[in-house]
């Protein structure tokens, strides 16, 4: 089967790395991929949203399946525009899609089915939200509604700042994403993510992630994108794990058929773990990053028919096969991300990373091949990633990775896996 996978982050490394294993695969192909993604797939340069031209790739190499990774172009509908051409592809459709689309779509959806999350209100103009906003307990929380690439979140411990915030969306800041916003409640407890893979039909849970939002250490510094996870997260135990299936995921999937909206793809939930119980703070529609790359670290399965199985929608045939070992991943970024990015300079030594054990794998995040060495590409640059007996020796083994690659103009989290380290109890 010939396989082309969209996107060119690490999450997309990660796809291709796995797929590349399978014997299933003939041909794999990354639009538009990156340096490192190129050592496993042809990249071609396209971009997602150049459906014509994607169209065109897809005919001329006889493509048999499509795997998108970003939501961007789920959001905008690529995968119905290749089921429309009767290509088979993994990704929810642009209805399904709105669960990450529209904050405000998906705090309806739990409304309607009873599924566990925040308090909140749905505003369009700026002075019915304050109006909302002087009868609400401090902190709260304010959400730009659609895609804001992680930036349209403030969690607001002052009334001056959530007014400011809902400011920001409706003066522009966020463009068309926050247009409409969502106001909710802050919620205490301790931050999870869970992954499942749905059929339309059926889900089958992919397992747990904790993640390292800020950029410093001891969780300081502006939000990024990611900047390292371990999984599974210690917090998600078995119990925690059936309790979510039960009350947000399954429901979720459910209620989504009910609506004529089926959803096929991977659910990423961000939970919080109250005292009342795990609440949903917010869906992704695809794959996390860095959150993908210990995902497919630990998971033993040909990843092609787990896929597969999703977009057939046969995933109840499917039992996935897990390493028993947790997977810490550091992610190594340019100096000055998520701000102005610096010049980043020659990055070598990857060969002597890789080669610390053979449980480490170096993702590509944004790199370009130049002669015998990379250079940097974007804000987040690579994915050390590693497999343990314990947390605590993946993350060592991660770290000793590191430390053979030659990059004056990166910086990385000296700190990721020790809070579930501690959870864990190591």
């Amino acid at each position: 089967m010939n396989v082309l996978v969209i996107g060119s982050g690490g999450r997309e490394h990660a796809l291709c790395w796995a797929l590349a294993k399978s014997p299933l695969v003939g041909r794999l192909f990354c639009a538009p991929g990156n340096g490192g993604i190129a050592a496993v797939a042809t990249c071609v340069e396209i971009d997602p949203k150049e459906v014509d031209r994607l169209l065109a790739l897809i005919r001329t190499e006889k493509i048999d399946f499509v795997v998108v990774g970003p939501e961007a172009p789920l959001v905008a509908g690529l995968a119905d525009k290749l089921a429309e051409k009767g290509i088979k592809t993994f990704g929810p459709s642009a209805a399904a899609a709105q669960l990450e689309g529209s904050k405000g779509f998906t705090k309806d959806l739990c409304a309607r089915h009873n599924i566990p999350t925040a308090a909140y209100g749905r505003f369009h103009d700026k002075a019915s939200a304050l109006r909302y906003l002087a009868d609400q307990t401090i902190p709260v929380v304010i959400k730009a509604d659609g895609l804001a690439a992680g930036k349209g979140v403030v969690i607001a411990t002052t009334r001056d700042e959530a007014a400011m915030a809902i400011d920001d969306c409706f003066s522009g800041r966020f463009g068309s994403a926050g247009s409409e916003i969502v106001i909710e409640e802050f919620l205490e407890g301790e931050e999870a993510s869970f992954f499942a893979i749905a059929d339309g039909r059926h889900v089958v849970p992919l397992g747990s992630a904790q993640d390292h939002k800020r950029a410093f250490d001891n969780d300081e510094g502006p939000n990024t994108g990611g900047m390292g996870a371990v999984a599974p997260s210690p917090l998600m135990t078995p119990a925690m794990v059936d309790e979510v299936m039960a009350r947000i995921i399954r429901p979720t999937v459910a209620a989504m058929a009910a609506e004529g909206r089926p959803f096929k793809g991977v659910l990423y939930a961000g939970l919080m773990l109250t005292r009342s119980g795990p609440q949903l703070i917010e869906y992704n529609v695809r794959f996390g990053d860095p959150e993908c790359q210990v995902l497919l670290a630990r998971m033993k399965s040909d990843l092609l028919p787990v896929l597969a199985a999703a977009a057939d929608g046969v995933l109840d045939k499917l039992a996935i096969d897990w390493d028993p070992r947790p997977a810490v991943t550091v992610v190594m970024a340019t100096k000055g991300y998520p701000g102005e990015l610096q010049k980043g300079g020659e990055i070598r030594g990857l060969d002597a990373a890789a080669a610390v054990s053979p449980d480490v794998t170096v993702f590509h995040a944004a790199t370009k091949a130049e002669g015998d060495h990379f250079v940097p590409a974007g804000g987040r640059v690579l994915n050390v990633t590693a497999l343990g007996e314990t947390i605590q020796a993946a993350r060592e083994t991660a770290y000793a990775a590191i430390a053979k690659v030659d990059w004056p103009g990166g910086f990385y989290r000296t700190d990721i896996a020790l809070k579930a380290i501690a959870a864990a109890g190591e």
